[in-house]
């Protein structure tokens, strides 16, 4: 490692401008005002106070944002399954993963969103100090256990393999300290793993160098992080998965802040005057007010003729056709060489789309986060979990459920499959169960208006 930890390896530097753009585009229109003339640059002649303000009344349509939130909810359509092979031990820390009060299913959420947002994350296995402790059953008497923590991708500053496993990785992390009854300061540190061991850094700011703050053993002979990548392009590298549809979100984000400055400008008609060189002539406008024009003096409105803003209206339309093209190509079965009837006929249920690969690729590092449990707890293994999610590609609620609700009331579907594939497209929450619901139904009563006829209720 260099003298100076803070400084970002080649391949690092090469992902950020990737990261920021994502970055921006999640943090929705506050964080892409923030960026300023980044990515809404100021036009031919535009004076920067012009420019500001524009910037401040844009907005942004949430396209990729939006994108990145559906395709990980259909992932977990359904909630994560532990196979019969987790330990009892580890099945009790899925329900509280992080120390964060987050279970499996939650936390997934959230790692799997980053990592499709971003091409890639990591997944940390974290074990208290255990200073004092003779053995595991002390630790268990005082609740320490092992838990995982999210590494964002922009955290990471660097690391080190042999081609194979990690020999060395380091990261940028925030720790906060108590500096009061009442207050805390946070802290900027670098963390440094390495097999068996770790060491912090904190910067001097005297002396404009980082020193070795803290170090200490772990019990694993590996670095005990697990990579998730949605779009891999090499050892602990990745492209953002819906990169193009990023840079079609900022194009829409300034074709849209054009749009809106033209019709500001254009909603507002011009008041015309020709033929009137005499600098005292004094100008009369209103419903109750009339105004002298000389002899060969004209006067009148001029307004936009609207031809412009017809064409920027064509303009946006078509990059949201874009941009939704570009997000539902996740659900797209690869495309194999061309095959006999029979060899496709086989294969056909093993094509899996791009979203579907993610999904199984999550599990795998989950399956592997399992196996830091383990090896911290003194488990032969931590077992194996089961991504149950939707890819279908008429999943989209808006134009599958009008279709499910004319089943439903021509009686081609019964009500507990349609509750069923409410929850699927994720419009009545996971934790409802048709039985409590038909429960309800029942205790409810007939709808306003309507007939009891001792027939259940419809959803």
């Amino acid at each position: 490692m260099s003298e100076d930890p803070s400084k970002a390896i080649a391949a690092v530097e090469a992902m950020r401008p990737d990261w920021q753009l994502v970055g921006s585009l999640m943090g929705g229109t506050k964080d892409m005002r923030k960026a300023g003339e980044q990515y809404l640059p100021k036009g031919p002649a535009e004076e920067s106070d012009s420019n500001e303000q524009r910037l401040s009344l844009s907005t942004l349509l949430p396209a990729y944002a939006e994108t990145v939130q559906n395709m990980t909810g259909r992932v977990f359509a359904e909630n994560i399954a532990l196979s019969d092979d987790v330990p009892s031990r580890i099945a009790a820390i899925a329900e509280n993963i992080d120390r964060q009060g987050n279970n499996l299913q939650v936390w997934s959420q959230s790692v799997f969103k980053l990592g499709l947002s971003h091409g890639l994350c990591h997944i940390l296995v974290e074990h208290p100090s255990s200073d004092g402790m003779r053995t595991r059953a002390d630790q268990i008497a005082v609740g320490q256990r092992p838990y995982a923590v999210t590494i964002h991708p922009e955290q990471v500053i660097g690391w080190k393999h042999d081609g194979v496993k990690l020999t060395q990785f380091w990261y940028m992390e925030s720790v906060t300290e108590d500096s009061g009854s009442f207050s805390v300061d946070t802290v900027e540190q670098i963390r440094v793993l390495v097999p068996g061991a770790w060491m912090t850094y904190r910067k001097n700011k005297a002396r404009d160098e980082w020193i070795m703050h803290a170090n200490g053993l772990t019990s694993l002979a590996e670095i005990p992080l697990a990579t998730f990548y949605t779009k891999r392009t090499g050892m602990m590298t990745a492209l953002p998965p819906l990169l193009e549809l990023a840079h079609l979100n900022v194009k829409h984000w300034q074709s849209q802040s054009d749009q809106d400055n033209i019709l500001h400008v254009a909603r507002v008609p011009m008041l015309a005057i020709s033929g009137i060189d005499d600098d005292a002539f004094q100008l009369k406008v209103g419903t109750s007010s009339a105004t002298k024009l000389p002899t060969g003096g004209d006067m009148k409105w001029v307004e936009h003729t609207g031809a412009a803003i017809s064409a920027g209206r064509d303009s946006l339309s078509d990059l949201i056709e874009e941009m939704r093209m570009a997000g539902a190509k996740l659900l797209a079965k690869e495309k194999q060489v061309t095959k006999t009837a029979t060899q496709a006929e086989e294969e056909a249920a093993t094509e899996l789309s791009p979203l579907e690969t993610m999904a199984g690729q999550f599990e795998d590092a989950i399956d592997q986060t399992l196996q830091f449990f383990a090896m911290y707890l003194g488990e032969s293994q931590g077992g194996h979990v089961q991504v149950n999610g939707n890819f279908d590609t008429d999943y989209a609620p808006e134009t599958t459920l009008p279709l499910l609700l004319s089943m439903a009331a021509q009686g081609r579907l019964s009500d507990e499959s349609l509750f069923a594939e409410y929850k699927r497209r994720g419009v009545v929450s996971d934790e409802l169960t048709w039985e409590d619901e038909k429960q309800r139904l029942a205790d409810q009563g007939p709808a306003l208006g309507a007939i009891d006829d001792g027939q259940s209720n419809a959803i």
